[in-house]
């Protein structure tokens, strides 16, 4: 009986994290101790976090650049990906002469892209926002419509006895059964959209332009060899990336947990 399980304690679902966490810091601390190396090379916890507060400011406003690409990039993804998995999702023609070239897209490095990007869409932020779309649109399809034609067929057989038309089917069957795979790929290019953010902007990013970003930080430190600075700036990234991921997490509470089974089951 799924009522006489035990629930995992939350309190422990915290502290485990911690505990890892600090064994992780302590270990660290060892390396550096016991292998002698500097701190332009192997930086300590404290002395990237006194160079986080040290470059606060400049870290701030380049998270502020990033959010903004990565945010209108997993947009994009978003949009286009849904509207495109409806596509491949109700045609098998369609699926099977576009999923091939969507696989070919998605295996082509986006370094080799990036000339063309930068010629067809132009440096800075169109530049950043295209290489993001490229990074996060994939999974939103790949999912989707993996969702979309794993539709209960018990369930199409009683529209279909019923005389639904196919847009009926489509959208009061197969898009709300294929949501779950929808927001599995969002969480996926959630991760996804800061990383190629950060990406555009250390390839067609700059400074003057307003979009320098994380990227741009990223190329700078490197340069002036500022190595706790540098793992700042990694870290302030991670940030970023978990409030994407923390956003997606809440819409998908948002919009499964009244129905669907994974939180059902976790309710009890």
């Amino acid at each position: 009986d799924c009522r006489r399980m035990k629930k995992t304690n939350p309190f422990l679902l915290w502290l485990l994290p911690v505990v890892s966490g600090l064994f992780f810091v302590a270990l660290w601390y060892g390396v550096r101790r016991w292998s002698g190396l500097q701190s332009w090379i192997l930086p300590t916890p404290g002395e990237i976090m006194a160079a986080a507060w040290q470059e606060r400011a400049r870290l701030l406003a380049a998270a502020g650049d990033t959010a903004v690409g990565a945010l209108w990039g997993f947009l994009l993804a978003a949009t286009l990906g849904f509207g495109t998995a409806l596509g491949l999702g109700v045609s098998r023609s369609l699926r099977a002469s576009l999923y091939p070239w969507l696989l070919v897209l998605q295996m082509t490095p986006v370094i080799v892209l990036t000339p063309i990007i930068v010629l067809w869409a132009g440096p800075g932020l169109p530049g950043i926002v295209t290489i993001t779309w490229l990074i996060s649109f994939f999974p939103i399809v790949a999912n989707t419509t993996q969702g979309l034609l794993s539709t209960d067929m018990n369930h199409v057989a009683l529209f279909r006895m019923a005389n639904a038309s196919r847009l009926q089917e489509l959208l009061l069957l197969r898009v709300p059964s294929a949501m779950p795979f929808y927001l599995a790929g969002l969480r996926i290019a959630a991760t996804l959209a800061p990383i190629g953010a950060i990406f555009g902007e250390y390839m067609v990013g700059n400074s003057s332009g307003g979009t320098g970003g994380l990227g741009f930080l990223v190329y700078s430190y490197n340069t002036q060899i500022k190595i706790p600075a540098l793992f700042a700036t990694a870290l302030t990234s991670c940030l970023l990336g978990f409030i994407f991921v923390a956003a997606v997490a809440w819409l998908n509470w948002a919009v499964l947990h009244k129905w669907h089974d994974s939180f059902e089951r976790n309710d009890h």
